[in-house]
């Protein structure tokens, strides 16, 4: 199996290195690559890429994710998210590739509580939910076999991420004010690449398996409780912090205004990517200690 991958160098891209790995030849290419073209900014050149590689599987790793710098940089943002994604998926149909891709929970408006089904109804409320809606919407209407994975609340070891964040912050301040009214599930890379990589199996095997999925930890919290949770775990393995896990003060979203607007119910139904792909999701908690035992112990 002959696998091209976009986006080698972000927090998923870097898991799926690992994964795909097992699966066959993978190529891999970021916004550097030479004489690949990996730039979503060059729409001709990643055609280009895809045609000369002639893979069995295009997996794309890439996106533009300054959520709040989308809203005054719209065109930059439709291009890598929608129109390139479009490209990938017309080259896709061309030369019978399986298309896996990447869109996010900031596709809904965020009301209720329910957590969203992949056939509830759209309503993005900023600039790069649209734009990951419209690379969503490109995909489908090209023809080509896909998997389009909704995720929500990524992190990894590897990069910045808020559990990192919040460990500095407990390091410098003696106290700390986190947003409790956004709720989702705290997903890792790792999980993504890896749960990935036995969609690719089945769907090869299974055709029938392409479409849309939500995929997700199990279990969910806010922000305020994923902070908490990230000290409780730092004190017990011996970091030194300024400030306990009970004292973080929980605030709304108005206290930390923004260009765009987030979603406050990320909560995803993973029923159907469970039952198709005969998986279990762990729960939230489990992929966030291993991570900090990462980082800390390293």
């Amino acid at each position: 199996m002959k696998i091209l991958l976009f986006g080698k160098g972000g927090q998923v891209g870097w898991e799926l290195q690992r994964s795909l790995a097992a699966l066959g030849s993978v190529t891999m290419v970021g916004t550097d690559s030479q004489p690949l073209c990996g730039d979503f900014r060059e729409l001709d050149g990643i055609a280009a890429t895809v045609r000369a590689i002639a893979p069995d599987v295009i997996v794309n790793a890439a996106a533009y994710t300054a959520v709040d710098k989308a809203e005054s940089d719209a065109d930059s943002c439709r291009q890598i998210n929608a129109a390139a994604p479009g490209v990938l998926a017309a080259e896709a149909r061309r030369c019978g590739a399986l298309l896996v891709h990447y869109s996010t929970d900031y596709v809904f408006d965020g009301s209720g509580t329910d957590p969203w089904r992949e056939d509830n109804d759209t309503g993005p409320l900023s600039v790069y939910g649209a734009t990951k809606l419209q690379g969503e919407q490109l995909i489908q209407a090209s023809g080509c076999p896909y998997l389009i994975f909704r995720t929500s609340w990524v992190y990894a070891a590897r990069g910045g991420n808020f559990a990192k964040t919040m460990l500095r912050l407990a390091s410098e301040r003696e106290q700390l004010s986190v947003v409790d009214d956004q709720i989702g599930a705290p997903t890792g890379a790792d999980l993504i690449a890896d749960v990935t990589a036995h969609a690719i199996i089945a769907t090869r095997r299974d055709p029938q398996l392409a479409g849309v999925y939500h995929l997700a930890a199990s279990g969910h919290t806010s922000w305020h409780g994923y902070a908490r949770f990230v000290l409780e775990v730092a004190r017990q393995k011996g970091v030194a912090l300024k400030i306990h896990a009970d004292a973080i003060t929980a605030v709304d979203s108005t206290a930390f205004p923004a260009p765009a607007p987030r979603p406050k119910n990320s909560r995803f139904d993973t029923h159907k990517l469970q039952t198709a792909f005969s998986l279990l999701m762990p729960q939230w908690q489990s992929g966030v200690e291993r991570m900090l035992t990462e980082i800390i112990e390293r």
